[in-house]
């Protein structure tokens, strides 16, 4: 789906778009129920990086506060895993 939203892509919503769409959604909808933070303290964060993109996790005492992902840009898909894992960790900490 992201690629609908690339410069020089025609935007064409197919079969395979609405399934893409409606998956999205039926995912979004069952996610697992996050907490509120309580306090600041007892704060984790877990990165992890691919060749496809970086993620991360905050926690506060075993539960989910938050998640957030994001696509490689073009260039970052040249890091070696060192440079994309602290891409990772430089991702988490600026949201």
């Amino acid at each position: 789906m992201t690629k609908l939203t690339q410069k020089n892509v025609k935007f064409e919503w197919r079969d395979k778009q609405e399934v893409a769409f409606y998956l999205l959604k039926q995912k979004l909808c069952s996610a697992s129920i996050m907490a509120l933070p309580e306090g600041s303290e007892d704060f984790i964060v877990y990165c992890n990086a691919s060749k496809k993109g970086l993620g991360a996790v905050l926690m506060q005492r075993e539960k989910v506060i938050s998640y957030a992902s994001r696509q490689l840009m073009i260039h970052e898909k040249n890091y070696t895993t060192h440079d994309l894992e602290l891409g990772a960790v430089v991702f988490a900490l600026k949201i």
